[in-house]
């Protein structure tokens, strides 16, 4: 039995010096470690061995096994480094240095008019804000005037999360945050993602782009409003927009408008895109609410300030003739790629 051992293991030496592969690593495995392999064989001839000599062999038989198993992972993780050194060698060299093409890809429509807007409003003297897409119920609904159980948190149906917090709903859940970071006077913009849950047709989605705006100093009034807003649409549309104010109610901006742009689809006709009115709800406005500037810290004896919420998606429809909202979700890159040349 000791000649069969040490025969054994001059035949398994043999084998592996001969192995090249990871895929010849398993396959000496199975043979000489698998159910019907050589191991087990040799532990099925203990039935014929002296019963006084079953155990010093089998102990023999039981170390042989061992060995194996070691020597077999040992080199197999030697292999598979060198097939994944020989991987890494055989790539070209790459120089990150090199520029990056430019055809790869191309800018989001409303990417595109995001940095328009924002180029616009900075050349203004305002300051450009990020804020999380997920934020607690005080700053998105509480600081904005809109307390618990108030009717007007019907006008949003918003994505509530387990841990209590939510999706916000409009980007002015950040207005809290710029009047306590900033102050008065200020200027600021401050663009993002938006969630509600609502149904989807051709102009309204459950996930869209707004830019929010606050100008708060001594002395605003409407008449600064209009003309920022003014100034913007003749900026992006390189032309002069026909826009109109409607009385709207939002808790957090007093007196409210609703600023409507006159449909550049239709021509103001009237079309699937502006519910066939001939008019696009594109910008909610107004006064700030003196408590939305208390709960910002600001002296609503001496300040006052307007805000506005500009729907960046719709936006983007007016600028390049987008017919359903839909699609600027669709990932459908045949479509979105054709309104940049980046």
């Amino acid at each position: 039995m000791q000649i069969n051992t040490e025969e054994l293991r001059r035949q398994f030496d043999e084998r592996l010096a001969e192995i090249k592969s990871s895929t010849e690593i398993d396959s000496l495995r199975v043979d000489f470690l698998g159910k019907k392999g050589k191991i087990s064989a040799l532990m099925a001839e203990l039935k014929n061995v002296a019963a006084e000599q079953k155990k010093e062999v089998g102990q023999m038989i039981n170390d042989l096994k061992q060995s194996i198993e070691k020597t077999i992972t040992e080199k197999a993780e030697e292999l598979v480094r060198l097939e994944e050194q020989k991987k890494i060698d055989s790539v070209e060299a790459y120089d990150a240095t090199l520029p990056t093409s430019l055809d790869l890809g191309s800018y989001h429509p409303i990417t595109l008019i995001q940095r328009e807007v924002q180029d616009i409003f900075t050349s203004m003297g305002f300051i450009v804000e990020n804020y999380s897409e997920v934020v607690d119920d005080y700053h998105c609904f509480e600081a904005l005037n809109i307390p618990k159980h108030h009717p007007a948190r019907d006008m949003q149906d918003t994505y509530y999360l387990d841990n209590g917090q939510l999706l916000k709903t409009h980007t002015s859940a950040a207005q809290n945050y710029i009047m306590r970071k900033y102050g008065a006077p200020v200027r600021a913009i401050f663009p993002g993602r938006c969630f509600r849950n609502e149904s989807t047709d051709a102009c309204h989605e459950n996930t869209f782009f707004q830019l929010e705006g606050i100008m708060i100093d001594e002395d605003i009034s409407i008449s600064n409003l209009i003309y920022f807003m003014k100034t913007m649409l003749s900026e992006v549309f390189k032309q002069d927009i026909t826009v109109r104010l409607r009385p709207g109610f939002f808790p957090f901006v007093e007196p409210g408008f609703e600023l409507d742009i006159s449909c550049t689809i239709c021509g103001g006709k009237g079309c699937p895109s502006c519910k066939n009115s001939g008019w696009l709800e594109l910008c909610p406005c107004g006064m700030i609410h003196p408590n939305v500037l208390k709960a910002g810290g600001i002296d609503t004896e001496k300040y006052t300030g307007f805000a506005f919420g500009l729907g960046l998606t719709r936006l983007a429809m007016m600028k390049y003739g987008i017919k359903d909202i839909r699609m600027l979700n669709s990932g459908n890159l045949k479509a979105l790629s054709q309104f940049s040349d980046k």
